[in-house]
């Protein structure tokens, strides 16, 4: 059985995101190991930056109350059960990044204690786990939102840069199949004195689930540029389809079309129709007439379906009939005698 996120938060489900927030302030002030050094605290320290950056996203939290965690790891995160989602590692979740996103500092403890070890005057009751760390009371000038962040007197909550977003082609058949991405971005990143920045490369790995359909969007969270004061962009990779030489998608089904001879349109033809498998060639017999319009299937042959990959869609094929250019008088009475009823 997979990890509660509520109850490791001590909630239950349905929990709202101001009682979230309160939840994980409360706790993860408790076990920060700067001021815990019980055993098992860091440990728990981490648990409870999971829970919350699984239970504040609405749409990891979605997957998380449908599917449970199991759902989370082979979605990747994905919303829609098709892909449109994001992809989560919330198992490589730092939690000390996010307790100083959370908080706003990249001292975790700068709030709570001036460069001589003094108080820097914060109002925080015994609920939010500071009960061990010194008198904390009627001690006014800062207080907390009740949307869980710290807010100084004048200063203004970090918020977090627009989404960049890139996209991302790739082929049918890595959609028929499946396939691992690399993509390699640069970023600034701060360094220990919170205040200057290096660039530094990150390779980021996308997995593309078989059927993903064009639209899908894979999310790497907090990715983007590093500023003291804001929190970094989320990158979103957009799934684009790479025009194909040979079919066009439409869902799950593959369109190929046949170029035919009026004669094959009209007296019946045999055609072979390739498919995304190299090797494999479906043959398909006709001996109606082919109109312009007509639209033949082969079933199976087609797009895994996202959420049932075992099941496939078809090849459907089209007709371009080619007609002649030019009919000799003769020719023409004839076809004109053949055709008058």
């Amino acid at each position: 059985m997979g990890k509660d996120f509520y109850k490791i938060l001590g909630l239950s489900k349905g929990a709202s995101d101001d009682d979230i927030k309160k939840a994980y302030r409360k706790l993860a002030l408790k076990y920060h190991p700067d001021k815990n050094k019980d055993p098992g605290a860091e440990e728990k320290f981490k648990e409870v930056a999971e829970a919350y950056e699984i239970l504040c996203d609405p749409k990891k939290k979605e997957i998380f109350d449908t599917y449970g965690e199991e759902g989370l790891k082979a979605n990747g995160g994905n919303s829609s059960g098709g892909g449109g989602g994001q992809q989560f590692f919330y198992s490589n979740v730092d939690p000390h990044q996010t307790f100083r996103m959370f908080f706003g500092g990249a001292d975790p403890f700068a709030m709570f204690f001036g460069a001589d070890g003094s108080n820097t005057g914060i109002s925080v009751g015994d609920d939010d786990g500071l009960g061990g760390f010194g008198g904390f009371s009627n001690m006014g000038g800062v207080h907390f939102g009740h949307r869980g962040g710290p807010q100084m007197n004048g200063t203004r909550k970090k918020t977090q840069d627009p989404p960049i977003e890139h996209e991302l082609f790739v082929s049918l058949e890595e959609i028929a199949t499946g396939a691992t991405k690399k993509m390699k971005i640069s970023r600034k990143v701060l360094n220990s004195d919170n205040r200057s920045t290096r660039i530094e490369d990150k390779v980021l790995t996308i997995d593309i689930k078989p059927g993903w359909k064009q639209g899908t969007k894979i999310t790497f969270p907090r990715e983007g540029d590093q500023t003291p004061t804001t929190i970094p962009a989320d990158i979103v990779f957009i799934i684009k389809d790479k025009p194909h030489p040979t079919f066009r998608r439409d869902g799950s089904d593959i369109i190929y079309t046949a170029k035919i001879t009026l004669r094959e349109a009209l007296c019946g033809t045999i055609i072979n129709v390739p498919t995304l498998d190299p090797s494999r060639v479906r043959k398909l017999q006709s001996n109606d007439i082919i109109k312009p319009t007509t639209e033949k299937r082969l079933t199976g042959d087609g797009l895994p379906n996202t959420k049932q990959p075992s099941i496939r869609g078809d090849i459907v094929v089209k007709f371009d009939i080619k007609f002649p250019d030019t009919i000799s008088r003769d020719q023409r009475d004839m076809m004109a005698q053949i055709l008058r009823n």
